[in-house]
């Protein structure tokens, strides 16, 4: 039967290192199945976060050979034979053991965040296209590869200045509601940090949803942020209609 080579990261966020496993391999196979087999065979204190298994959870979240992904979605057959494949925690949040990463900065931010505000208590009546512009935000399962990959969050840990790109989809997932009646551009310009994005687009890449979390979330975002806080005619022209 033939095998695959992983190096496995054992550890801590104090200290670690990589072990080496060699996996049967058997059709079908993802990291997961490897990582299962692992714990079975050779070490059953393994510890490794997973739910469904069915890439709608979004706990599995680890890096293969460098690139955030989640370990029931990546297959084995993907990769070269004789290639060792390379397993570690994600980089932006603190490990707590093995290949589990301590994301509660995630929740603590979404705290922050206005939700759905609305003040029409009449039946709600929308019409089908501004549904399906939401809609996409909405299939995010928050297994935080994109938190992961975003480089002013994983080169720069700027944690206390930077929502990241999850929760910008959260929040044009509500600042584009029809119904919703909250503005989060404050929020967005100081707190949110999206000012920190260069839309180099990896978040996009990394997302299993295939959510075009630059395109359609990130950049109208900025664009809503520049009218109320830049641009000196859409300001000018918000100041009639208040008055």
């Amino acid at each position: 039967m033939p095998e695959v080579t992983l190096k496995v990261f054992r550890g801590n966020n104090q200290k670690g290192e990589f072990k080496t496993y060699k996996v049967p391999i058997e059709d079908g196979m993802v990291i997961l199945d490897a990582i299962h087999y692992i714990q079975a065979n050779f070490d059953n204190e393994i510890a490794v976060r997973w739910n469904c298994k069915a890439a709608k959870c979004g706990s599995c979240s680890a890096e293969v050979n460098g690139k955030p992904s989640l370990m029931c979605k990546t297959r084995l057959d993907r990769f070269e034979k004789d290639e060792i494949i390379t397993i570690q925690p994600l980089k932006t949040f603190p490990v707590i053991k093995d290949l589990v990463t301590d994301v509660s900065w995630n929740y603590e931010v979404n705290k922050h965040i206005t939700p759905l505000t609305s003040t029409d208590e009449s039946e709600w009546v929308i019409y089908q296209e501004d549904i399906d512009r939401v809609q996409e935000f909405r299939k995010c399962i928050e297994c935080f590869l994109c938190q992961d990959v975003c480089h002013v969050l994983r080169d720069h840990d700027q944690h206390a200045k930077f929502s990241g790109p999850r929760f910008l989809v959260r929040m044009a997932g509500l600042e584009m509601h029809p119904k919703d009646t909250a503005s989060r551009t404050k929020y967005l310009k100081d707190e949110g940090g999206i000012g920190y994005c260069n839309i180099t687009k990896c978040c996009t890449e990394v997302c299993p949803e295939e959510i075009h979390i630059t395109d359609n979330a990130i950049i109208p975002l900025k664009e809503r942020v520049v009218d109320d806080f830049y641009d000196p005619i859409a300001r000018f022209i918000k100041s009639i209609f208040k008055s």
